[in-house]
C-alpha cells in the first residue's frame, strides 16, 4: 500500500492506520479550527459540511508542502439535533457538553479527505448514532474525574475505546468512525488508487 502523511496529531487516528498496516508519518496541519467553524456556523453550514471542510483544509495545507505525497486530513464533530458540539477547552466546558448530551441521542460525524499537490482527490463522511444514558450531575462529574486532560481536550468528552463506552445505552455505527477515522472506506480508496 502507498505511504501517506496524516495531517493530524491524533494518537488514536495514527493507531488505527498502524493497525490496518497503512504506512504514514504524522505532520499536524495546525489549522485554527475555531475561526473556520465560527465562519461556517454563521453561514448556517451543517455539522457534516463543517467536518468535511475542516478535513479538506487540514489535508490541503499539509499537501501544499509535500507535493506528490498523499495527505490524509480528518475531522470529527458531534451533531446534537443540528447543533455543532466542539471539543472542550477546559473541564467546565466538558461538563457542560456532557450535560447537553445527557439522556439524548446524537450523531458523531467523521470526515476524511485525501489531497495530493494541494488539491482534494477523495473525501468521505460517515456518521454514527450514540444514545447517552441518563446520569446525575454527580455521576457526570465522577466520570470526568477519571479522564486525563490530554484525552479530554484531544478527543472530545468521550473515548469510545475507553471509559466513554459506559456512557451509552445504544451505539449504531462503525467504532472506527466514532474514534475519528472511517478506515474501511480509506482502505477501499487506497486499494483502488495503486
Amino acid at each position: 500500500m502507498v505511504e501517506m502523511i496524516l495531517a493530524s496529531k491524533s494518537k488514536v487516528r495514527k493507531q488505527i492506520l498502524d493497525e490496518n498496516k497503512i504506512k504514514c508519518r504524522v505532520e499536524p496541519s495546525n489549522v485554527d479550527e475555531d475561526i473556520i467553524k465560527d465562519s461556517l456556523i454563521k453561514e448556517k453550514a451543517t455539522p457534516t459540511t463543517i467536518s468535511k471542510n475542516l478535513a479538506e483544509l487540514k489535508a490541503s495545507k499539509v499537501s501544499l508542502k509535500n507535493t506528490e505525497t498523499l495527505v490524509l486530513g480528518a475531522d470529527s464533530v458531534i451533531d446534537l439535533e443540528g447543533e455543532l458540539i466542539s471539543k472542550p477547552e477546559n473541564r467546565e466546558k466538558a461538563y457542560e457538553i456532557l450535560q447537553k448530551l445527557n439522556g439524548k441521542k446524537h450523531n458523531l460525524v467523521s470526515s476524511v479527505c485525501i489531497c495530493k499537490n494541494g488539491s482534494m482527490i477523495w473525501n468521505h463522511s460517515d456518521s454514527a448514532t450514540l444514545t447517552m444514558k441518563k446520569f446525575t450531575d454527580e455521576e457526570l462529574k465522577n466520570y470526568l474525574s477519571k479522564i486525563p486532560d490530554e484525552s479530554l481536550y484531544a478527543y472530545n468528552v468521550y473515548q469510545i475505546e475507553g471509559e466513554g463506552r459506559k456512557l451509552f445505552s445504544n451505539i449504531v455505527g462503525d467504532e472506527n468512525t466514532i474514534m475519528g477515522l472511517p478506515i474501511k472506506k480509506i482502505k477501499e480508496y487506497l486499494n483502488n488508487y495503486e
